[in-house]
This record gives structure tokens, sequence and C-alpha cells, in this order.
């Protein structure tokens, strides 16, 4: 092997750049974002992403502006991926503004708690901080550890099993 085939390592450079960097990427995201934890997070992603960058051979120019791009990138990332979710929830919101449901006027309390108690693990769950607690999907997803989509089918298979257990014969 010649010595033009022998490239340093980039991980030394990098850690050597990181000091000078993360102040700038670190700002460059929060001017933008305005969140001091979301900016903390996407900076994170950025210097992990430059690290599996600088495992390419070749290894990428290392140096602040690469890193700025880098982050760039993850805030549109972000930001898509807000934009998807929240998307998704209005088109939820909008399906579901135009429904009227009486049922959940004639709910019996003792009933109701003794469905409740004979649900899955998971639709108890999720039908405890949806309906009980009061929590948006979202949080819900959160708290479950799934998808905003996926926990709104759930929440969806939830009330109709709960319903089905109601309605067919707990009293």
């Amino acid at each position: 092997m010649n010595r033009e085939q022998i490239r340093p390592e980039p991980g030394p450079a990098l850690l050597a750049l990181y000091d000078d960097a993360l102040p700038q990427v670190y700002g460059y995201l929060l001017a933008r974002c305005g969140r001091r934890a979301l900016a903390e997070d996407l900076t994170a992603e950025t210097f992990l992403a430059a690290v599996t960058a600088c495992r390419r051979h070749p290894p990428p120019p290392l140096n602040v502006g690469w890193l700025v791009g880098i982050a760039r990138h993850k805030l549109v990332d972000h930001w898509r991926s807000v934009e998807r979710e929240e998307r998704g929830l209005r088109a939820v919101e909008e399906s579901t503004e135009d429904v009227e449901d009486p049922w959940e006027g004639h709910v019996d309390a003792v009933v109701a708690r003794e469905v409740l108690d004979a649900q899955t693990a998971l639709h108890r769950a999720a039908l405890t901080l949806r309906y009980l607690d009061g929590l948006p999907v979202a949080d819900v997803a959160r708290a479950l550890g799934r998808t905003v989509h996926a926990t709104e089918s759930l929440l969806a298979r939830a009330r109709a099993a709960f319903r089905r257990g109601y309605e067919g014969g707990a009293r």
C-alpha cells in the first residue's frame, strides 16, 4: 500500500472539531427552532450523523460548515415529521367533528368500571389515559411507546371492545 492510499482516521479530527463546532451548531439550531430541548436533541443527532458520515470512504471534509449543513438537514427532517403528524391529526379531527355520539351521555359509571376492568391491559391503559386522564392522543402514544397513528387505531379498537362489553350485558 502506498502513502496516498493510507488515510488518517477521521475520528480524532471530528473530536478536535467538536469543541469549536458544538456552540455554533447548537446556536444555529436554537435560533431556528426556539426550543432548548429540541435544539439539544437535534445537536446530538447532528453529531451522531457526523460520526456515521466519517466512517464512509472517503470521509467528508471536516469543518463547522459541514456540521451546520448536517444540522440544517436534521432540522428540516424534524419539521417534516411534525408536519406529517399534524396533517394526520387534522385529518382525524376533521373526520370526527361531525359525528355525534349520544351514547356517551348514557354511561352507567359502575358498569363502565366493570367493563373497563374486563378489557385487555393495553385497551384499558389506552382508554384510561385518553378518556379518564384526558391526555391528547399524542401523549397517549408517547406513554404507550407507539406512533400516533397506531394509537388512534388502538383507541378505535378499544372503544369498540368497550362498547361491545358495555352493551353486551355487564349489567
